[in-house]
C-alpha cells in the first residue's frame, strides 16, 4: 500500500513527500497512473468528438470528396473515430512511458554536466513522480470531456482552461506560446526540480531553478523556433525581399 501511497502524497506535500519517494525509487504507480489517466482522456476524446467536420475538410483538401458517396464518407467518419481511440490508447500505454523514460535520460546527461552523480532508478523515479500533474490533467480532462454532448478538435484545446491562453485579446502566436504557461505543465516542472534535487543532492532551490530555465528553453524551441523555422524554410511563406 505504501508504494501506492507515497507517490500520491507528493501531489500534497511535495517538499516531504518527494525526498521518501525518490529514496524508495517509486516510478511504477506514477507510471501506470499516468498511462490509465493519458488512456482515459483519448477514449473519452474518442467518444465525444465530432470527426465529421474534420473528415469532410481532409477530404476536400485531396479532392476525395467530390467522388465520395455518403455511404463511404460515413465510414470515413468512423474509421477516423476509431484510429482516435486507437492513438489515444497508444499515447497512454507506449508514449507516455517512452516519454518519462526520456525525460529521465536528459536528467541523467544534466546530472553529468552538472558533476552530479545519481543512481537512474532514482532519477526515473524524479521523472515518474513529476508526470503525475500531467495524469491528473488528463483525468480532469477525461471527465470533462465525458461532460460534453459532442467536442471539436478547436474546442479540446480550451476544455481544461489552465494556460494564459485562455486571456482574450491575444493573437493567434501569443495564444500559442502562452499556452507553455500552463499550471499543470508549472507544477510538473516544479516536482521535477525537487526530485532532481534529492536524487542528486543539489539545493532544491536550484534544482527547481535549473528545471525552470530548461522548461523555458523547451518553450521556446518548440512554441517559437520551430514555427519560425518552419515559415522561413523552402517553400514557406517570407516577407516581402525574402525578409522575415
Amino acid at each position: 500500500m505504501s508504494s501506492i501511497v507515497q507517490p500520491t502524497r507528493v501531489l500534497l506535500d511535495p517538499l516531504d513527500a518527494t525526498g521518501a519517494a525518490i529514496e524508495a525509487r517509486r516510478w511504477v504507480w506514477p507510471l501506470l497512473l499516468l498511462a490509465v489517466c493519458v488512456s482515459a482522456s483519448g477514449t473519452a476524446f474518442s467518444l465525444r468528438w465530432d470527426a465529421g467536420p474534420a473528415v469532410v475538410q481532409r477530404m476536400q483538401m485531396t479532392g476525395q470528396l467530390e467522388r465520395a458517396t455518403e455511404t463511404e464518407l460515413s465510414e470515413e467518419i468512423q474509421t477516423a473515430s476509431r484510429k482516435a481511440l486507437v492513438a489515444g490508447i497508444a499515447k497512454g500505454v507506449f508514449v507516455m512511458p517512452l516519454l518519462t523514460l526520456v525525460l529521465a535520460a536528459a536528467l541523467w546527461v544534466v546530472a553529468w554536466l552538472f558533476d552530479r552523480t545519481a543512481p537512474f532508478g532514482r532519477l526515473m523515479s524524479a521523472a515518474a513522480l513529476a508526470m503525475l500533474p500531467i495524469a491528473l490533467y488528463h483525468l480532469v480532462f477525461t471527465v470533462c470531456a465525458l461532460a460534453q454532448h459532442s467536442l471539436s478538435e478547436a474546442r479540446v484545446q480550451d476544455l481544461v482552461p489552465s494556460s494564459l491562453a485562455v486571456l482574450d485579446g491575444l493573437s493567434p502566436k501569443m495564444a500559442k506560446v502562452l499556452r507553455g504557461v500552463d499550471f499543470f505543465n508549472l507544477w510538473s516542472v516544479v516536482l521535477l526540480g525537487l526530485g532532481f534535487s534529492s536524487a542528486t543532492g543539489m539545493r532544491k532551490g536550484r534544482a527547481v531553478l535549473l528545471c525552470t530555465v530548461l522548461y523555458v528553453l523547451f518553450i521556446g524551441v518548440v512554441f517559437i523556433g520551430a514555427p519560425a523555422l518552419m515559415a522561413g524554410g523552402p517553400g514557406g511563406p517570407r516577407g516581402p525581399g525574402g525578409g522575415r
